[in-house]
């Protein structure tokens, strides 16, 4: 994949990141140079989630990585803070909506998507919750309130801004709406309390939520959307070339993780990701994993489609937030290393 060049405005802040993450010495550099050229590494360094298993952990505690391994080096709330640290070298991988990854690449991040890792079906969607006796009722009742959600400009923001739309909204009535990011394990707390007026949730945050009653579903991007890959973990282009052999090996085992996943009794994965979590020694609550119930990935083994790019690319170049044209779909993932592409067996 080529890279685009940076422009305007956006080429400062991307080279203002980058100097950060290339002064920040050997810790963001485990895969920098060495006596002889560019050094290859088999360690991975990631950011987790808590309270959360992730895709990659689960891969390499059922020994889909092979020889990769990984380092943990912190937790993220947020998927554009994510890819953004591996877009500056502080992580060697990262993930994050398909959108975010967009805008991200339009900036010049050198940044390409491998595999999709969560998304959008019958059981795992994004869904956005309000009281049981709270007043909102329609799209335009969300005028003037507050949304809570992970992060902002992410999955959840982009889906709040296209429910909106499709529902006549203008564009002045939608700048009245208050997103607002508040930390997943708070979210439904914040909506009981009426610090927020909606809560998007997902996951094993919106089962836990829906389980202990008192809330009720405004809308879901399931609704109008279907079933669809949202986010994919992403590399810098340089570590791909100079690591093809790693990278293989983590969207392979990522891939066949997602099979895994699918072809076992959800008891049996929820034990498992109990199991990771509290060997891990995080000091975290366990208790949210029993509600797993998808990944929500819609292809084989994580496969990413044009479409899964092209619905939040035409949806950013519409609300005028990139250069329609700019970003070609061609240049932002590749399937060259997931052994499920064009039909593989992941064998």
């Amino acid at each position: 994949m080529s890279t685009p060049a940076p422009r305007g405005l956006t080429r400062r802040r991307l080279i203002s990141a980058l100097t950060i993450a290339a002064a920040a010495g050997p810790a963001a550099a485990a895969c920098g140079t060495a006596a002889g050229g560019a050094r290859r590494t088999a360690t991975l360094r990631y950011q987790g989630w808590t309270g959360q298993v992730i895709l990659p952990e689960l891969a390499a505690d059922l020994g889909h990585l092979g020889d990769v391994r990984l380092k943990w080096v912190g937790n993220t709330i947020s998927g554009p803070q994510d890819v953004q640290s591996a877009a500056t070298g502080q992580v060697d991988f990262g993930g994050a909506f398909n959108g975010a990854i967009v805008k991200l690449q339009e900036a010049g991040a050198p940044i390409t998507s491998v595999i999709g890792y969560y998304g959008t079906d019958d059981r795992y969607y994004n869904g956005f919750f309000v009281l049981d006796d709270s007043p909102i009722k329609s799209p335009r009742d969300l005028i003037g309130k507050k949304i809570g959600m992970n992060t902002l400009g992410g999955h959840s923001q982009a889906v709040l801004d296209l429910y909106l739309r499709r529902n006549g909204l203008s564009s002045a009535d939608i700048a009245k709406v208050e997103p607002l990011a508040v930390p997943p394990v708070t979210t439904e707390e914040s909506l009981r309390r009426g610090q927020i007026d909606v809560a998007a949730l997902s996951g094993i945050f919106q089962d836990k939520a829906v389980a202990a009653g008192g809330i009720r579903p405004l809308f879901k991007d399931h609704d109008f959307l279907g079933s669809f890959t949202a986010g994919s973990y992403v590399f810098r282009d340089d570590f791909i070339k100079r690591n093809p052999d790693t990278v293989r090996a983590f969207t392979a085992g990522v891939a066949r993780t997602i099979e895994w996943s699918r072809g076992r009794p959800r008891a049996e994965v929820v034990a498992r990701l109990t199991k990771i979590l509290q060997a891990r020694g995080r000091n975290e609550n366990a208790d949210a994993l029993k509600y797993w119930k998808s990944w929500g990935v819609a292809e084989k083994g994580g496969v990413l489609t044009d479409r899964e790019f092209d619905t939040w690319r035409t949806w950013l170049e519409d609300v005028g937030q990139i250069p329609k044209g700019r970003v070609k779909t061609a240049d932002l993932y590749t399937n060259r290393f997931n052994p499920y592409r064009q039909g593989g067996s992941g064998r």
